[in-house]
């Protein structure tokens, strides 16, 4: 890849997913515009626009979406195409997702896990494959369905051979020449479903799914084990004596080292099934605040600083490892818990809904890269009003004698 040739704007309309995923030139992010508590209010291609400009200066070139149903997606694809013939040289390219349901999910109805909603997926995929084939030059990866397979998702999962049937279904369109060759397509999923958990996943229609797609899109979710899993969790009795910074620094790299194990867990079962493909992450992130679970009558997870740090280590990681890592995410979403303002799912964005930094990017306002630009019409300001001293009261650490007795 000539990443030299980077001005030319015909060379950069044939990157591929290839090129770009793994590639630290080219960072990856979730994307969700959403700025009200509902999704009946969609963001505009203005305020999509003002959202690209900022990831773009923070040097996120690659954008992750989760539903095609949904005007979101193609007016982010309208924006971006619209930002390019501005300017040759933006650059920002679409991991395309497409929703997928079993029989009746988010309904009054018992979920189906073994049938799919054939009507809606099958909808669903002819959308993106639409989508892809008008936005080629922004449109570098398909995923089918979004943490679709674990079990946990209660509501909606599905078995393995409907993704599998739905990622050979694209798969044929490239080898027919309907879509590129050069897409890639994969499904986005916890790392247990592409066989780093239990035995139930570890079923032939998955092997053959690791077989299928172009890569894996592995999510790894450390902060929601603070609760569920804190194996660990918490300061260690040996590390009493340490500083309270240097403290927050050891229960963060053990978050990091987890993530780690959980990515291990799913390449020791690709290779044991005898594939070799990458594996990217295609989702990790960690909240700044919650008022359940991982607060402070919780695990004490959740803070900016915490957050910062987390996002810190993963970059390092991944882009060291040559990976890509869809952080989630670029900017709070309070439809997410819209009963519950102040609960976690709220509040994983680097930004905040107003177009404040969180701490992770306080450095990026010191620069000045964001100079110029704003967030529903706001400049970009850092939360707390800058003053660190004022963000730490809110920083707890968390004690393992402590957690054990609160559990």
């Amino acid at each position: 890849m000539m990443l030299g040739c980077n001005e030319n704007p015909k060379i950069k309309n044939q990157l591929t997913a290839a090129d770009i995923l793994g590639n630290p030139e080219y960072l990856a992010i979730s994307y969700g515009g959403y700025r009200k508590n509902t999704r009946d209010i969609q963001p505009t291609i203005f305020e999509l626009k003002e959202d690209m400009r900022l990831m773009s200066a923070m040097g996120v070139k690659i954008l992750r979406t989760y539903n095609v149903q949904l005007q979101q997606a193609p007016n982010l694809l309208k924006a971006i195409s619209e930002l390019k013939a501005e300017d040759p040289n933006f650059e920002m390219y679409v991991m395309l997702g497409a929703w997928i349901d079993c029989e009746n999910a988010w309904t009054d109805k018992a979920p189906n896990h073994d049938v799919e909603d054939l009507k809606n997926n099958t909808a669903e995929i002819k959308r993106a494959v639409t989508l892809a084939k008008q936005y080629p030059d922004i449109v570098k990866i398909i995923a089918v369905g979004n943490e679709a397979m674990v079990k946990w998702a209660t509501s909606y999962y599905v078995q393995p051979n409907v993704i599998l049937k739905w990622v050979n279904h694209l798969q044929d369109l490239k080898s027919t020449g309907e879509l590129s060759k050069d897409l890639w397509i994969t499904s986005s999923d916890n790392f247990a479903s592409w066989g780093g958990g239990s035995e139930e996943y570890h079923v032939e229609d998955l092997n053959k799914l690791i077989h299928a797609v172009d890569y894996i899109s592995m999510h790894t979710y450390p902060m929601h084990d603070t609760h569920y899993h804190p194996v660990f969790w918490g300061v260690d009795e040996n590390d009493t004596n340490l500083s309270s910074l240097k403290k927050l620094e050891s229960v963060m790299l053990k978050a990091k080292q987890y993530a780690i194990t959980q990515y291990d867990s799913v390449f020791n079962y690709m290779k044991n099934i005898g594939v070799n493909k990458l594996i990217h992450i295609g989702e990790t992130g960690w909240a700044s605040h919650s008022n359940e679970l991982y607060g402070a009558h919780g695990s004490r997870a959740t803070d900016e600083y915490k957050e910062a740090l987390y996002y810190k280590y993963m970059r390092e990681w991944t882009n060291n490892a040559n990976m890509s890592c869809f952080y989630f995410e670029a900017f709070d979403e309070n439809w997410k818990d819209a009963n519950n303002p102040q609960g976690s799912e709220n509040h994983f964005g680097l930004f905040t809904i107003d177009g404040k930094a969180k701490y992770a990017l306080w450095d990026l306002v010191d620069s000045g890269t964001f100079k110029g630009l704003t967030r529903n019409g706001n400049p970009i300001s850092k939360t707390y009003n800058g003053d660190k001293t004022a963000l730490m009261e809110y920083v707890l650490i968390p004690d393992k004698k402590q957690l054990i007795m609160h559990n």
